[in-house]
């Protein structure tokens, strides 16, 4: 009889049955990529559980995970503790320690598995605070107690049955882990989603991924202590997919080239900075392969799906694959067939230009209270169209969504979270008649396509009475080369404004090229040359605005924002409180 995914656990199981992989989970050790098969999956798992039974952990005891990279050792431990009907407790490893006692602290957890030094590094510092009753690490550290200690003790298959009888004992409502969500304001909040939550979005998800099941092969780099991937990493399971995880950002096309995946996926500001790599090294070809390249990305940036440009259209872009956009698929391996989307808004030229090229990007929607995914574009399926540029696609079946009088997205289904951890005034603000409010604001159209039109937390009034939603004028900036990062400020002054973060290797390139004498970056954006430039930039963005919404004024800073800064959210989403107390002085300067 075959396994009946109910729970998180069944997924590898259902696999062996299935696909039985002989590369099921593969990570990068030393310059040589490890393999672990379906059956060493659960082997391990097994051996893991083992361990943990003779530590004395018990059901509901919180098991803390924080890793810097994906790796292998991250989903066998996740295995491993969720079928004794314990929980795990997954850490951005970029966050502060001062995060880390708070989560450690919060979730109760008693014990916390790391991937290398630096974690342990910063770990260290506070474990004294917290209840933790060891750290077990994934790299050989010298002083440190290592996982393998833990596998050691499950090395005895003695105790198995009990391993059995406790996977028995796990009901798909039970809670399967604690999300904290990495949260642009205060303190972050444990999102309690049960083994149901997660697998019912990864079952009806599955129907709208076009993987070859049992073949296809997955770039796995957006952290999994983040829902998106770590539900994609479940779905993956399901799907018999090889998941490969990459090195880091820096190698991953290195690694992509390698493997070669049909999959992967990403947020919005990783694909920014792929086309802006790829558009930087068009703006160094010269003559007519330079004319050829921008000829393409013209081309692209009017894609339409489904053939909608007309056939003359059609026929350029056949030309404009196989002379230019192969190249940009080369580059990735040469095999990718689908690429996917979330976390944050992405903008519509992406979804056309990736498209254009044959590497659609699937943009899609779901927050961590909703295990993730509420909608997404999905290709053609039995004659039903899916794909539609500037939306989030259709919502995934079993799904409800409503749009509220003030616009807010309301979503009511099996994946709706079971609330926040130890926190039920959070949880009765957000869950309401049975359904969620996700702050959201959207439209339906009359396709049953979901447009993202705002966060009602970021909408904000001028003095005026105005409103101005930030991320449509943010959005549209950022399609600017010169703009990295932008942050549109102003509720209840006199206008908006914006603080600019540019990006310094296209701006110094720019610069040269005009003959801009600069040491630094201070010298740099304080050029009037340079001002000016970003002025016209500004005022192109504005001519798509109402009068009260348009940007009056600017200032650029002359640091780069980064998630160590303290300026991003591990899921590069901006802190904007925290940006507007570290750029007061600019944003002095602009209002008074």
């Amino acid at each position: 009889m075959p396994t009946e995914i109910s729970r998180i656990f069944d997924f590898p199981y259902f696999q062996l049955e299935k696909y039985n992989l002989k590369k099921a989970l593969n990570t990068k050790y030393d310059g040589k990529w490890e393999s672990l098969s379906t059956q060493e999956y659960i082997n391990k798992a097994n051996q893991f559980s083992r361990g943990l039974l003779k530590l004395g952990i018990n059901p509901n005891e919180k098991i803390a995970i924080i890793s810097t990279t994906n790796r292998t050792e991250w989903n066998v431990c996740d295995i491993g503790v969720l079928q004794l009907g314990a929980q795990t407790v997954p850490i951005y490893p970029t966050i502060s320690k001062e995060d880390y006692e708070y989560v450690l602290n919060h979730s109760e957890a008693t014990y916390c598995f790391v991937s290398d030094v630096t974690i342990i590094e910063k770990l260290n510092k506070i474990k004294g605070n917290t209840k933790l009753k060891e750290v077990y690490t994934f790299d050989d550290i010298k002083g440190e107690k290592s996982w393998n200690e833990v596998l050691e003790l499950g090395k005895d298959q003695e105790n198995q049955p009990e391993v059995e009888a406790r996977k028995k004992d796990v009901k798909p409502g039970d809670l399967a882990t604690l999300i904290y969500t990495s949260g642009t304001t205060g303190r972050p909040k444990g999102v309690m989603l049960s083994h149901s939550n997660i697998v019912s979005n990864v079952l009806t998800s599955e129907e709208r991924v076009p993987l070859e099941k049992g073949k296809d092969k997955a770039l796995s780099f957006l952290p999994v202590c983040h829902v998106f991937e770590r539900m994609i990493l479940y779905l993956y399971q399901l799907c018999g997919t090889e998941i490969y995880f990459a090195e880091s950002l820096e190698k991953l096309t290195e690694n992509a080239q390698e493997i070669k995946p049909n999959v992967m996926t990403a947020v919005p500001r990783l694909y920014e900075k792929i086309y802006d790599k790829i558009i930087l090294k068009g703006e160094d070809l010269t003559g007519i392969k330079k004319k050829l390249f921008f000829w393409a990305v013209d081309l692209g940036l009017k894609y339409e799906p489904y053939g909608a440009n007309g056939w003359w259209y059609e026929k350029q872009l056949g030309l404009a694959r196989k002379l230019i956009f192969s190249k940009w698929q080369a580059a990735l391996g040469g095999e990718l067939k689908l690429m996917v989307s979330g976390s944050a808004a992405l903008q519509p030229r992406l979804t056309r230009i990736f498209a254009a090229a044959e590497m659609p990007i699937m943009e899609g929607y779901g927050l961590t209270e909703t295990s993730p995914v509420i909608s997404v574009n999905f290709v053609e399926e039995a004659g039903e169209r899916g794909f539609k540029v500037g939306t989030v696609g259709k919502v995934i079946n079993r799904v409800e969504v409503k749009i509220a009088e003030n616009g807010e997205i309301l979503v009511k289904g099996p994946n709706v979270m079971q609330g926040y951890y130890k926190q039920p005034d959070k949880t009765a603000e957000v869950l309401k008649d049975g359904y969620f409010h996700t702050g959201d604001k959207g439209e339906l159209d009359n396709e049953g396509y979901l447009k993202i039109t705002g966060r009602t937390k970021e909408m904000f009034k001028t003095s005026g009475g105005k409103y101005v939603i930030p991320p449509l004028l943010e959005g549209e900036l950022k399609q600017s080369m010169l703009i990295e990062q932008v942050m549109v400020v102003g509720e209840n002054e006199k206008m908006p404004a914006a603080i600019i973060q540019p990006n310094f290797e296209y701006l110094s390139d720019w610069a040269k090229n005009k003959g801009i004498a600069f040491s630094n970056n201070e010298e740099l954006v304080a050029n009037e040359k340079v001002i000016a430039k970003y002025q016209r930039t500004i005022d192109k963005c504005n001519d798509h605005f109402g009068k009260w919404e348009r940007i009056k004024r600017f200032e650029l800073t002359s640091d780069e924002w980064s998630i160590d800064g303290g300026h991003l959210t591990p899921t590069m989403k901006m802190k904007r409180e925290i940006i507007k107390n570290i750029y007061k002085d600019l944003y002095d300067k602009i209002y008074n």
